[in-house]
């Protein structure tokens, strides 16, 4: 199922919402999220902050959580995906990281 939204958790917290656009892509933290004690952000590079971050390509650290190798070529076999298509990539094949971050289609996600 293609996406154009993910869910981006740390650990069981939702804390935000990654988005491909038409002219690249945002991702922005929730206001409950940022509200939370213990906040943190899901990457050095996206310090916690209300302002939404867009970029013409997949943000460095999203682009992080993606396989590599023999690995991607098994994993895009397997879901039918582009290994050009980053985001569907990541969609699909990082629901379950290693670390603290989850991603899940905002379609399916809670």
């Amino acid at each position: 199922m293609k996406t154009d939204k993910v869910y981006i958790f740390l650990g069981e917290h939702k804390a935000g919402l990654l988005e491909r656009l038409p002219d690249g892509y945002r991702f922005q933290y929730f206001k409950d999220y940022l509200q939370t004690p213990d906040a943190a952000p899901v990457s050095l590079t996206l310090p916690l902050t209300e302002t939404p971050y867009a970029a013409e390509n997949l943000f460095p650290f999203f682009q992080g959580l993606l396989p590599e190798g023999w690995f991607l070529d098994i994993t895009c076999k397997k879901l039918k995906i582009d290994p050009e298509n980053s985001f569907d990539i990541l969609a699909e094949a990082c629901r379950d990281c290693i670390g603290a971050v989850r991603v899940l289609p905002a379609e399916n996600g809670p």
